[in-house]
């Protein structure tokens, strides 16, 4: 057969049919092809010539008639060879496949013979260990029949009968009782065993040679410890039960605690309790704080019985008790005296004490709270509160407002309603408390109480002769007209309220002045509200506590006891109290000590709560605030702590957006060298108020130049301050508008660049003034004048009507039409209204 196998080589049929195909390449390069299009050929199967014998045929593909129409003798003999080939492919797989499958189950099977030798050796082994328990047991066995038959009595020796018989009954024919022999081993271990309990009978006793080397050098057992021992080893040999009962015991569980202290209120191990808390996760130290779900969980697991206790229920001991209606007694009413700056209520109250206090305080008013107990000439006792009437001091007429029964208050009949007049109105409604409308001046030319009782009515007091309930007398603390009738006002007014207080029992009162003397320490003002306090008593007062050292009066004199509505002055605290905190009585001296531990520190929690920032972008915004608002530092220390807290609220009203006063430490005593160190570090001033500094202070001040200011009036403080604040102030910058000036022609000039040729309409232009160029009433540039000039020469200013050359600095774009706007700007000092 040839190469060809009777194929025609391919060619066009009916000729070609061309066409053009466009190229596009890159850089924008295109290309036209020419393509020739060839058409499928069809292909005929030519007739096959039959050889002799027909041989040919059949081995060619078997019968012509059965073969596919158009395929030849080579493309047969190809399929035949493809499809023998396919089948041998398919055989081979198949042989493959069943040997893998073999493959498969032998690994099955020897894994199956694996698992059961592994559980027959188990079966062994269980069997082993029973069988060897068994030995054992049977070994015991034996063991204690030869004991018992050696402590039973010797029997007749056996006959060779009796021998043989108990042979045949013997199951395995070979008896079973015979004697079994003990090797030197089992002695040796015997003898040991023997020693070492010797040894531990002997431990606990305490000879003399261990009592002085020590015994081994280890650690040795208390005596108590050994008799303990010895007890329980006695309780076991005679039979009793040796396990101690367990001791369940209440724990006080606060919000958190120390494993140790934990510990030791279970009266538990703390070895014990680490080891529970490891294997709970919690890798925990005996000095490490837990909180109360995991010490609730490890006391349940002790055994003991939870209860729950808060940091705040240290306060319960001092929980009032309501008193028995049977023990209470009538008491003096407590009164605050109330109103304006000047109004005259300390000189009502001197003229019903008969003193003089406004010559004591500086300035001629009152910047204390005063605390004075009175005796009318019928007899009774009447407390009365001072309060100072400045604006600064509302804070400590609040204070005063809270512990009084009766409001006086005091209004000039020359000047009427004023300011401090309404809030010490508002105090009085606040404290729900009868008020008194005291009607001070009657004396003076310009009286007019009418106008009082008219401007009262605008704020809801309606007095008794405007038809109202509200007590009013005319009085004047200079001649003593209508102190009488104000005293009887105060006792009817006191026996309507029928004011009463148990003196037995603890007393409880509050504070109305705070002070740190320097002889007598922190001194506080109390006026005693319920109870009876005396020398000796062991109080709590804020987040202060101590021991009653002395007790003082108003008159100066030292008493032994103070009962209800008394005021008194104690010494024997710890620190200097807030004015206005409550006084209460304790047992102990631990808890008046633990009280004012936990107020401290909710204290101290609380106001480093209020001072974080919540956010990073809270606190980013309020540096920035800080940095654009200058800052007035001051440094204040005042004779008492209600004047301190008064001036501290006045100083923080100081200020605006721009400057505000910020008090860095403020206290109560005497100026000191650590005050002067801190406002050297601050660069803040240091003001005193009624307190001068200590030699070293002053030393350290004039070494390290720091202002020390002293003041005894708080008008002058806050004008000082406010001063100075005023001077952080930036200047007020003013512009005055000077003349107008327009551009009549441009000149270009070497080395000058674009000159304006202008008339001055209206003012004045002045070289040192400011300008703006306007163009169609738009201000296109603000600037200052190079040059002006009038004819060639240099001139300071040009008059109205003139013409003059103006050059602008830094600026060249002028045109012909445009309108100069001249000016000149004024600073103006700002004050703090």
């Amino acid at each position: 057969m040839s190469d060809s196998d009777g194929k025609k080589t391919l060619g066009l049929m009916g000729g070609p049919r061309s066409g053009q195909v466009k190229q596009s390449f890159s850089h924008g390069r295109t290309k036209s092809v020419v393509v020739e299009t060839k058409r499928k050929r069809v292909v005929v199967p030519k007739p096959v010539a039959t050889k002799p014998g027909g041989g040919g045929s059949s081995a060619r593909g078997g019968d012509p008639s059965k073969r596919p129409a158009g395929i030849t003798d080579a493309e047969l003999e190809r399929r035949m060879k493809a499809l023998a080939a396919a089948r041998a492919r398919e055989a081979e797989e198949t042989a493959q496949r069943e040997a893998d499958e073999k493959a498969r189950a032998e690994e099955r099977e020897r894994r199956r013979a694996e698992i059961d030798a592994k559980e027959r050796e188990e079966r062994e082994r269980e069997e082993a260990l029973k069988a060897k328990a068994e030995e054992e047991e049977r070994r015991k066995r034996e063991e204690a029949a030869i004991k018992a038959r050696a402590n039973a009595p010797v029997a007749p020796a056996a006959t060779p009968a009796d021998l043989e018989a108990q042979t045949a009954d013997s199951p395995r024919g070979k008896s079973s009782v015979a004697p079994r022999k003990v090797d030197d081993r089992e002695t040796d271990r015997n003898a040991k065993n023997a020693k070492t309990r010797e040894d531990s009978r002997r431990s606990g006793k305490l000879t003399l040679n261990q009592a002085l080397t020590g015994g081994e050098g280890g650690r040795q057992r208390s005596m108590a410890q050994m008799k303990r021992k010895q007890d329980r080893a006695r309780q076991k040999a005679m039979g009793q039960q040796v396990e101690r009962e367990k001791i369940v015991r209440n724990v006080n569980l606060p919000e958190a605690i120390t494993v140790q202290e934990l510990a030791v209120r279970m009266a538990e191990r703390v070895a014990d309790v680490v080891k529970f808390l490891m294997k709970e996760g919690v890798m925990a130290t005996q000095n490490q704080v837990i909180d109360a779900d995991l010490a609730e969980l490890v006391i349940e697991e002790f055994g003991h019985k939870v209860v729950r206790v808060s940091d705040s229920d240290v306060e319960q001991v001092i929980d009032q008790v309501a008193d028995d209606p049977k023990d209470l007694k009538p008491r003096a009413p407590i009164i605050t005296v109330m109103g304006h700056v000047d109004h005259g209520k300390t000189s009502l109250l001197d003229a019903i004490r008969k003193a003089k206090v406004v010559s004591g305080e500086a300035g001629g008013i009152t910047q204390h709270i005063g605390a004075y107990q009175v005796t009318t000439e019928a007899g009774t006792n009447l407390t009365f509160l001072d309060t100072p009437g400045h604006a600064a001091f509302t804070s400590m007429r609040a204070r005063g407002a809270q512990v009084t029964d009766i409001v006086v208050l005091v209004v000039a009949a020359d000047d009427a309603v004023m300011p401090q007049t309404i809030e010490a109105i508002h105090h009085a409604k606040a404290a729900n408390v009868p008020m008194i409308v005291a009607i001070n001046k009657i004396d003076r030319p310009a009286a007019n109480p009418t106008k009082v009782r008219t401007d009262l009515l605008n704020h809801e007091v309606v007095v008794e002769k405007m038809s109202g309930d509200v007590l009013d007398v005319e009085v004047s603390a200079l001649t003593g007209q209508g102190m009488d009738s104000l005293l009887e006002a105060i006792a009817l007014q006191a026996e309507l309220l029928d004011l009463k207080a148990n003196p037995d029992r603890a007393a409880m009162g509050a504070v109305i002045e705070a002070q740190l003397d320097v002889g007598r320490g922190p001194v506080a003002t109390v006026l005693v509200q319920n109870g009876t306090l005396k020398r000796g008593d062991i109080f709590v007062v804020g987040e202060q506590w101590g021991k009653v050292r002395a007790l003082i009066n108003d008159k100066g004199e030292r008493v032994n006891e103070a009962g209800p509505s008394v005021p008194v002055e104690v010494l024997g605290l710890n620190g200097t109290p807030e004015a206005g905190d409550v006084l209460n009585v304790v047992d102990t001296e631990a808890q008046a000590r633990e009280i004012a531990e936990y107020r401290a520190h909710a204290s101290k929690d609380k106001r480093a709560a209020a001072g974080a920032a919540t956010t990073l972008e809270q606190m980013m915004a309020k540096a920035k605030a800080d940095q654009e608002v200058a800052e007035l530092h001051i440094l204040l220390k005042a004779d008492v702590q209600g004047s301190a807290e008064a001036i501290v609220q006045a100083l923080e009203k100081i200020g605006n957006d721009e400057v505000r006063v910020r008090v860095l430490h403020y206290g109560v005593g005497a100026i000191t060298e650590s005050d002067i160190g801190l406002a050297e570090a601050s660069g803040a001033p240091v003001i005193g108020f009624n307190v001068r500094a200590n030699a070293p202070a002053r030393n350290a001040a004039s070494q390290k130049g720091v202002e020390i200011r002293y003041y005894s009036v708080i008008y002058d403080l806050v004008d000082d301050v406010t001063a100075a604040a005023s001077g952080l102030l930036s200047a007020e910058v003013r512009e005055n508008f000077i003349g107008y000036a327009e551009i009549r022609e441009v000149f270009k000039v070497s080395n000058v660049g674009n000159v304006a040729g202008c008339l001055v309409t209206e003012g004045v232009a002045r070289r040192s003034a400011g300008v703006r160029l306007l163009r169609d009433n738009t201000v296109i540039h603000e600037g200052t004048l190079k040059t002006l000039k009038r004819f060639k020469d240099e001139v300071p200013e040009v008059q109205s009507g003139q013409e003059c050359g103006m050059a602008f600095e830094k600026y060249d774009d002028v045109r012909p039409g445009d309108v100069i706007e001249i000016f000149e700007r004024e600073e103006v000092e700002r004050n703090l209204s």
